[in-house]
């Protein structure tokens, strides 16, 4: 069994305004993933540093951040980064180029879980729908391209309106595309702009937004999570 969460942080500014990462690793701690993928961690100019300090992830989580070592100050790259459970061995990681208008990346990392090896991956596509079908084109055709296959879970905020279609079609070809319920805004979740996407050997347990008081005052998105399976 493995759970993944995805969460867009937005640089620790909650839905009072006040910029608090403790809240965060608050956050992080009830939900209690296994993998999580985080978005919006960097701050977007200057030297992009991160708004959760690495070692004090270590210090007050369960979680260890995989390092991608792109800038000194970030914790990931183009705002995307990954958290893994104390104990889960990182056996590589590398970023993914996506086509944008604005800045926009993904991350990947292969973790090994008992005596599974899982296939992780972190995004945040566009604003603008031409761009988010073409990031899920970059997304599927790297992961295409890599030279062993492996169990994979793709998470991340979409900024997909719609329930179908689009950059979902895209996925939705050879993934199950996962809806946890809506997540944003945090205050009132209307929309299912965060999504979590997994290779059809995985398979669904159970699926949900973290919808707690702290959540909800922690930024303007929920986190998603779900349970899954793993390969017999």
């Amino acid at each position: 069994m493995l759970k993944v969460a995805s969460y867009n942080i937005r640089k620790s500014l909650g839905t009072d305004r006040r910029r608090r990462p403790d809240r965060i690793l608050g956050i992080l701690e009830e939900i209690d993933a296994d993998v999580v993928a985080l978005q919006e961690v960097d701050r977007r100019f200057g030297e992009r540093a991160t708004t959760l300090d690495a070692e004090v992830i270590v210090d007050k989580t369960r979680y260890m951040p995989v390092r991608f070592g792109i800038r000194q100050l970030s914790l990931g790259w183009h705002g995307n980064a990954l958290l893994v459970r104390k104990g889960i061995e990182v056996i590589g990681q590398q970023r993914i180029e996506l086509p944008f208008l604005e800045p926009r990346g993904a991350v990947l990392a292969d973790v090994r879980v008992g005596a599974h090896t899982i296939r992780v991956v972190g995004m945040h596509l566009g604003l603008l729908g031409a761009s988010r079908l073409r990031q899920a084109q970059a997304v599927v055709a790297h992961l295409e391209r890599l030279e062993e296959r492996r169990p994979t879970v793709i998470m991340g905020d979409l900024n997909q309106w719609a329930n179908d279609g689009g950059c979902l079609a895209q996925f939705a070809i050879h993934h199950n595309v996962i809806a946890p319920g809506p997540s944003f805004h945090a205050r009132r979740p209307m929309l299912q702009l965060d999504r979590i996407i997994t290779s059809r050997d995985l398979v669904l347990e159970a699926t949900g937004v973290h919808h707690t008081a702290l959540a909800r005052t922690g930024s303007d998105h929920l986190p998603v999570w779900a349970r899954l399976h793993l390969p017999a």
